[in-house]
């Protein structure tokens, strides 16, 4: 099956951008993962197994830094499978 997936990030601190850019760095380093970001969050589609792990392995290696961090996560999956997203595409959050 599947999936897409809408992803914000907010790190609790005041030098925000870095940690978003090496957590999209880290997610598009992953295979089997189609990505596109813009300024408020970052879809990913792909197999439910690899998006979870992928999820998972870098949400993880976020909170296990030394800095506190919110994620928002919005799911899509179901009978209709989600638009093919580009590997990269978009804009980076400068």
């Amino acid at each position: 099956m599947r999936i897409a997936v809408d992803i914000s990030l907010y790190p609790l601190n005041a030098d925000y951008v870095p940690p978003i850019r090496s957590f999209i760095d880290r997610l598009a380093a992953h295979d089997g993962l189609s990505l596109e970001y813009n300024a408020l969050s970052t879809q990913v589609a792909g197999d439910v197994d690899a998006v979870f792990a992928a999820l998972r392995a870098e949400i993880g290696r976020t909170f296990e830094g030394p800095d506190r961090a919110v994620f928002v996560l919005k799911v899509l999956g179901g009978a209709n499978p989600p638009p093919e997203f580009p590997h990269v595409h978009g804009t980076r959050p400068e």
